[in-house]
Protein backbone atom coordinates (compact mmCIF):
# COMPACT_ATOMS: atom_id res chain seq x y z
CA UNK A 1 0.00 0.00 0.00
CA UNK A 2 1.49 3.19 -0.62
CA UNK A 3 0.85 6.65 1.39
CA UNK A 4 1.77 10.02 0.96
CA UNK A 5 2.78 12.29 3.80
CA UNK A 6 2.38 15.87 3.43
CA UNK A 7 4.35 17.45 6.68
CA UNK A 8 6.53 20.36 6.96
CA UNK A 9 8.16 19.70 10.11
CA UNK A 10 11.39 17.83 9.47
CA UNK A 11 11.36 15.65 13.30
CA UNK A 12 8.05 14.33 13.03
CA UNK A 13 8.08 13.54 9.25
CA UNK A 14 11.39 11.31 10.04
CA UNK A 15 9.25 10.02 13.08
CA UNK A 16 6.36 9.37 10.61
CA UNK A 17 8.37 7.83 7.75
CA UNK A 18 10.03 5.31 10.21
CA UNK A 19 6.69 3.98 11.57
CA UNK A 20 5.16 3.74 8.64
CA UNK A 21 7.61 1.65 6.85
CA UNK A 22 7.97 -0.52 9.82
CA UNK A 23 4.20 -1.41 9.20
CA UNK A 24 5.73 -2.00 5.72
CA UNK A 25 3.45 0.93 3.76
CA UNK A 26 5.25 2.54 0.92
CA UNK A 27 5.60 6.26 0.78
CA UNK A 28 6.12 9.42 -0.87
CA UNK A 29 7.07 12.58 1.18
CA UNK A 30 5.93 16.26 0.50
CA UNK A 31 7.10 19.07 2.70
CA UNK A 32 4.83 21.61 0.52
CA UNK A 33 1.75 22.39 0.08
CA UNK A 34 2.66 22.80 -3.97
CA UNK A 35 4.45 19.28 -3.99
CA UNK A 36 1.53 17.54 -1.84
CA UNK A 37 -1.27 18.82 -4.31
CA UNK A 38 1.36 17.77 -7.34
CA UNK A 39 1.78 14.53 -6.23
CA UNK A 40 -1.63 14.02 -4.95
CA UNK A 41 -2.80 14.81 -8.91
CA UNK A 42 -0.32 13.05 -10.67
CA UNK A 43 0.60 9.59 -8.36
CA UNK A 44 -2.05 7.22 -7.29
CA UNK A 45 -2.11 6.61 -3.41
CA UNK A 46 -4.02 4.33 -0.86
CA UNK A 47 -4.11 7.02 1.42
CA UNK A 48 -2.85 10.41 2.43
CA UNK A 49 -1.67 11.98 5.92
CA UNK A 50 -1.69 15.77 5.56
CA UNK A 51 -1.08 18.66 7.60
CA UNK A 52 -2.64 21.71 7.90
CA UNK A 53 -0.21 24.04 8.45
CA UNK A 54 1.90 23.42 5.09
CA UNK A 55 4.01 26.10 3.59
CA UNK A 56 3.23 27.19 0.43
CA UNK A 57 -0.13 26.67 0.50
CA UNK A 58 -2.51 25.39 3.35
CA UNK A 59 -3.82 21.74 3.50
CA UNK A 60 -7.20 22.70 3.44
CA UNK A 61 -6.68 24.83 0.04
CA UNK A 62 -4.44 21.35 -1.40
CA UNK A 63 -7.33 18.70 -0.28
CA UNK A 64 -10.14 21.26 -1.92
CA UNK A 65 -8.29 21.14 -5.29
CA UNK A 66 -7.93 16.85 -5.00
CA UNK A 67 -11.75 16.91 -3.80
CA UNK A 68 -12.96 19.19 -6.70
CA UNK A 69 -10.54 17.18 -9.30
CA UNK A 70 -12.30 14.20 -8.48
CA UNK A 71 -9.15 12.75 -6.37
CA UNK A 72 -11.00 9.79 -4.19
CA UNK A 73 -8.24 8.54 -1.44
CA UNK A 74 -8.63 8.72 1.95
CA UNK A 75 -7.43 11.67 3.84
CA UNK A 76 -6.45 11.75 7.25
CA UNK A 77 -5.14 15.29 8.58
CA UNK A 78 -2.95 16.25 10.71
CA UNK A 79 -2.65 19.41 12.75
CA UNK A 80 -1.58 21.46 15.73
CA UNK A 81 -5.43 23.67 15.40
CA UNK A 82 -7.56 21.25 17.52
CA UNK A 83 -10.89 24.04 17.80
CA UNK A 84 -14.76 22.65 16.72
CA UNK A 85 -14.16 25.11 13.60
CA UNK A 86 -10.94 24.13 12.61
CA UNK A 87 -11.99 20.34 12.71
CA UNK A 88 -15.47 21.10 10.83
CA UNK A 89 -13.40 23.21 8.00
CA UNK A 90 -11.52 20.52 7.58
CA UNK A 91 -14.27 17.81 7.21
CA UNK A 92 -15.92 20.14 4.73
CA UNK A 93 -12.91 20.54 2.74
CA UNK A 94 -13.24 16.26 2.12
CA UNK A 95 -11.43 15.39 4.91
CA UNK A 96 -12.02 11.56 6.00
CA UNK A 97 -10.24 11.72 9.58
CA UNK A 98 -8.55 14.37 11.83
CA UNK A 99 -5.82 13.67 14.27
CA UNK A 100 -4.82 16.68 16.58
CA UNK A 101 -1.20 17.31 17.21
CA UNK A 102 0.98 16.12 19.52
CA UNK A 103 0.13 12.45 19.05
CA UNK A 104 0.86 8.74 18.91
CA UNK A 105 2.26 7.86 15.81
CA UNK A 106 0.76 4.02 16.62
CA UNK A 107 -2.93 5.82 16.70
CA UNK A 108 -1.42 7.23 13.41
CA UNK A 109 -1.04 3.70 12.05
CA UNK A 110 -4.34 2.59 13.56
CA UNK A 111 -6.21 5.06 11.95
CA UNK A 112 -4.54 5.12 9.01
CA UNK A 113 -4.68 1.27 8.51
CA UNK A 114 -8.88 1.96 8.85
CA UNK A 115 -8.97 4.25 6.04
CA UNK A 116 -7.02 2.05 3.93
CA UNK A 117 -9.20 -0.80 4.66
CA UNK A 118 -12.61 1.11 4.50
CA UNK A 119 -11.35 2.16 1.04
CA UNK A 120 -9.90 -0.64 -0.72
CA UNK A 121 -12.02 -3.29 1.15
CA UNK A 122 -15.25 -1.82 1.20
CA UNK A 123 -15.75 -2.53 4.60
CA UNK A 124 -14.72 -6.32 4.35
CA UNK A 125 -12.47 -7.01 6.97
CA UNK A 126 -11.15 -10.61 5.54
CA UNK A 127 -10.25 -11.18 2.38
CA UNK A 128 -9.82 -15.13 1.08
CA UNK A 129 -8.00 -16.24 -2.01
CA UNK A 130 -7.93 -19.87 -1.83
CA UNK A 131 -5.65 -20.76 0.78
CA UNK A 132 -4.92 -17.35 1.98
CA UNK A 133 -6.71 -15.25 3.91
CA UNK A 134 -5.75 -11.36 4.41
CA UNK A 135 -6.80 -9.65 7.31
CA UNK A 136 -7.13 -5.87 5.77
CA UNK A 137 -7.31 -4.07 9.05
CA UNK A 138 -4.91 -6.06 11.12
CA UNK A 139 -2.25 -6.05 7.80
CA UNK A 140 -2.07 -9.80 8.37
CA UNK A 141 -2.09 -13.34 6.25
CA UNK A 142 -2.77 -16.64 6.82
CA UNK A 143 -2.33 -19.45 5.19
CA UNK A 144 -4.34 -22.43 5.90
CA UNK A 145 -5.27 -20.32 8.68
CA UNK A 146 -1.53 -20.30 9.97
CA UNK A 147 0.27 -17.02 10.03
CA UNK A 148 2.26 -16.42 7.20
CA UNK A 149 5.38 -15.12 7.20
CA UNK A 150 6.45 -12.41 4.75
CA UNK A 151 9.01 -9.63 4.47
CA UNK A 152 8.02 -5.66 3.68
CA UNK A 153 8.56 -5.95 0.19
CA UNK A 154 6.60 -9.86 -0.07
CA UNK A 155 3.85 -8.25 1.91
CA UNK A 156 3.79 -5.09 -0.09
CA UNK A 157 3.42 -7.37 -3.13
CA UNK A 158 1.10 -9.45 -1.84
CA UNK A 159 -1.30 -7.57 -0.22
CA UNK A 160 -1.84 -5.35 -3.23
CA UNK A 161 -2.91 -8.58 -5.49
CA UNK A 162 -4.95 -9.80 -2.98
CA UNK A 163 -6.76 -6.03 -3.03
CA UNK A 164 -7.17 -6.84 -6.48
CA UNK A 165 -7.69 -10.59 -6.73
CA UNK A 166 -8.43 -11.98 -10.34
CA UNK A 167 -8.11 -9.10 -11.63
CA UNK A 168 -4.44 -8.08 -13.47
CA UNK A 169 -2.58 -5.79 -11.36
CA UNK A 170 -0.32 -3.50 -14.45
CA UNK A 171 3.31 -3.68 -13.83
CA UNK A 172 3.39 0.11 -13.42
CA UNK A 173 0.74 0.32 -10.97
CA UNK A 174 2.50 -2.73 -8.82
CA UNK A 175 5.76 -0.70 -8.95
CA UNK A 176 4.36 2.12 -7.85
CA UNK A 177 2.41 0.50 -4.90
CA UNK A 178 5.09 -1.17 -3.69
CA UNK A 179 8.35 1.00 -3.63
CA UNK A 180 9.28 4.49 -2.07
CA UNK A 181 9.20 7.59 -4.90
CA UNK A 182 13.07 7.67 -4.02
CA UNK A 183 13.39 4.21 -3.80
CA UNK A 184 16.02 2.86 -6.82
CA UNK A 185 14.38 0.09 -8.02
CA UNK A 186 16.61 -2.98 -9.98
CA UNK A 187 13.95 -3.90 -13.00
CA UNK A 188 14.06 -7.65 -12.17
CA UNK A 189 12.86 -7.02 -8.26
CA UNK A 190 9.29 -7.55 -8.82
CA UNK A 191 9.42 -10.99 -10.62
CA UNK A 192 12.27 -12.10 -7.56
CA UNK A 193 10.11 -11.23 -4.85
CA UNK A 194 7.24 -12.75 -6.98
CA UNK A 195 9.20 -15.78 -7.53
CA UNK A 196 9.39 -16.07 -3.74
CA UNK A 197 5.79 -15.77 -3.38
CA UNK A 198 4.87 -18.63 -5.38
CA UNK A 199 6.85 -20.57 -3.42
CA UNK A 200 5.50 -19.72 -0.11
CA UNK A 201 1.60 -19.41 -1.23
CA UNK A 202 1.19 -22.49 -3.14
CA UNK A 203 -1.53 -24.01 -4.29
CA UNK A 204 -2.65 -20.04 -4.36
CA UNK A 205 -0.74 -18.81 -7.40
CA UNK A 206 0.44 -15.58 -9.02
CA UNK A 207 -0.33 -15.53 -12.80
CA UNK A 208 1.90 -13.41 -15.21
CA UNK A 209 -0.31 -11.94 -17.59
CA UNK A 210 2.56 -10.80 -20.68
CA UNK A 211 2.44 -7.11 -21.90
CA UNK A 212 0.43 -6.65 -18.76
CA UNK A 213 1.40 -7.51 -15.20
CA UNK A 214 -0.01 -10.00 -12.41
CA UNK A 215 -3.01 -11.85 -11.37
CA UNK A 216 -3.39 -13.62 -7.92
CA UNK A 217 -5.35 -16.67 -8.10
CA UNK A 218 -6.73 -19.20 -5.63
CA UNK A 219 -5.36 -21.91 -7.38
CA UNK A 220 -8.50 -23.73 -7.59
CA UNK A 221 -9.16 -26.12 -10.35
Amino acid sequence: MKILLAEDDAPLAAEILRALRAENFALDHAADGEDAQHLGETESYDAVVLDLGLPKRDGIAVLQAWRAGGRTMPVLILTARDGWSDKVAGFKAGADDYLVKPFRVEELVIRLRALVRRAQAAGVSRIACGPLTYDAGLGTFERDGLPLKLTGLEWRVLSCLILRKDGVVPRTQLLERVYDGDAEVDSNSVEVIITRLRRKIAPAGIESVRGHGWRLHGGEG
